[in-house]
């Protein structure tokens, strides 16, 4: 997706001159009178949002003028290449405070096609690398994303768990980490009854994949991912408008293997570990059912309340193992709730955490990167919500109320004492298209997740 970033060429490009708008009327004064009248008769006086392109002596694009929206971030670069016609441009200029980061990755965003199952659309307009941008960490954060873009976007019938683990083994392979895929009744052995009891109704064997990277010594940083490829939502079955969208209920997976592809670009100083649960919620003969009572990999135990909310049962065998190593920072990412989507949307992860330092790190990260989350409580009184009258927990709580919470609270249940835990409830898709945002697969919560690793574990590995 970096297609349209290009080096510097000695081909002619095409400036592109960007003025906050405070600082437009200034700036257009000093202009060519010629260049000022062809403003003026755009209608142009600064507004924000608005790009005009002005034509030279022959009519072709001489230059263009941008005034970038309030919202900033890189979607606001993503409206500056979806406005502007095929051709090869440079930034001649930016406000102060503009970062050429943001330029980058939101230019190369719009770029985004997923493309697998038809033509691809025409190429958009290329731009120079915009001068002080850091090539290698927006490279590594455009990779990412169309990572996370491609996985939730392709369907389920060529996105099984067993695809899904193809995937991780490419990015452990790219990155020379190690990686282990336990598979089948295997996963009986090792001691994942839940991840077995989820995936076992389906064709494609449920897997439990672990990637490791990194050296001894350094701080911990594990990544859990929901990694649900299909929810048909088991024996209680959801309905055909509720199913639609199922092949996106692996975008927590996409989402830890796709900062742990930044992490491993970048050669953070950490000791890496990602756990994706991958499996496909079906429906046969040997389906868990309705209050069965599962064994989980911590020992507690649970009473099935509803087959369609699997994929919490899933992360808990993964957060137990995850917390054996007792990180420095553990964060996992998934499709959870639709309460949480009722709550905040689909456009906002939903935040849970156990530490408020990592939460204002989050919010913080967030907001710097376009990328924001919010944060909901991990309301302590709604734990006896999910009490079972024959099992340790029930796997979804009483009466409609506080989903999301509840289902937090579950995974609490499975983290260790202590470690600094944050959960990502996200719906990982753009219900309509913006700049740079096109209907499909989204990551939501990455950007925010990725600022908080830069700024906690930021010092890069020594070659």
């Amino acid at each position: 997706m970096t297609a349209n970033l290009i080096a510097r060429t000695k081909a002619d490009t095409v400036p592109v001159t960007a003025v906050a708008a405070a600082d437009y009327p200034t700036w257009a004064k000093r202009q060519p009178a010629r260049v000022q009248a062809w403003l003026a008769g755009c209608g142009f006086s600064g507004q924000r949002g608005r790009l005009v392109v002005v034509p030279g002596a022959d009519g072709a694009p001489a230059g263009a003028v941008y005034v970038p929206p309030d919202s900033g971030g890189p979607w606001a670069w993503a409206g500056l290449a979806d406005g502007l016609p095929p051709g090869t441009y440079a930034i001649a200029a930016l406000p102060k405070g503009a970062s050429p980061d943001d330029v980058a990755f939101g230019w190369a965003l719009a770029g985004y096609d997923f493309a697998k199952y038809r033509k691809p659309r025409p190429a958009g307009p290329l731009l120079v690398w915009p001068e002080g941008a850091d090539r290698k960490r927006v490279t590594a954060m455009i990779e990412a994303a169309t990572l996370v873009r491609d996985l939730v976007n392709t369907p389920a019938e060529d996105m099984g768990p067993s695809e899904l683990a193809a995937a991780a083994r490419a990015v452990a392979r790219r990155h020379k980490a190690k990686i282990v895929v336990t598979a089948g009744d295997r996963l009986l052995a090792a001691n994942y009854p839940m991840i077995h009891a989820v995936g076992r109704a389906s064709d494609d064997a449920p897997r439990l994949i672990d990637i490791a990277w990194g050296r001894a010594g350094d701080p911990r940083v594990t990544l859990v991912g929901k990694g649900v490829c299909f929810d048909s939502g088991g024996l209680d079955i959801k309905t055909a408008d509720g199913m639609l969208r199922m092949k996106k209920d692996m975008a927590g997976a996409a989402h830890a293997l796709a900062l742990g592809y930044i992490i491993m670009a970048l050669g953070l100083r950490v000791r890496l570990r990602i756990l994706v649960g991958a499996v496909e919620n079906a429906i046969s003969g040997n389906a868990f059912r309705p209050l069965d009572v599962l064994r989980s990999r911590k020992g507690l135990t649970v009473e099935v309340t509803n087959t369609d909310a699997e994929g919490r049962l899933v992360l808990g065998d993964c957060l137990t193992e995850a917390s054996r190593d007792n990180p420095a920072l553990l964060i996992d990412f998934a499709t959870l709730t639709g309460a949480a989507r009722v709550a905040v949307g689909t456009g906002l992860g939903a935040l849970f955490c156990n530490d408020d330092r990592l939460a204002a790190d989050f919010a913080a990260a967030g907001e710097a990167a376009g990328d924001p989350v919010w944060r909901l409580p991990l309301h302590q009184p709604y734990r006896r919500l999910i009490d079972s009258k024959v099992a340790d927990l029930r796997s979804t709580s009483e009466g409609p109320f506080g989903g999301g919470i509840t289902a937090a609270l579950f995974l609490e249940s499975f983290v260790g004492a202590g470690i600094p835990w944050a959960h990502l409830d996200i719906f990982a898709w753009n219900t309509g298209s913006r700049p740079g945002r096109p209907e499909g697969g989204e990551a939501t919560g990455l950007f925010a997740a990725w600022g908080v690793v830069e700024q906690r574990f930021g010092r890069i590995r020594e070659r």
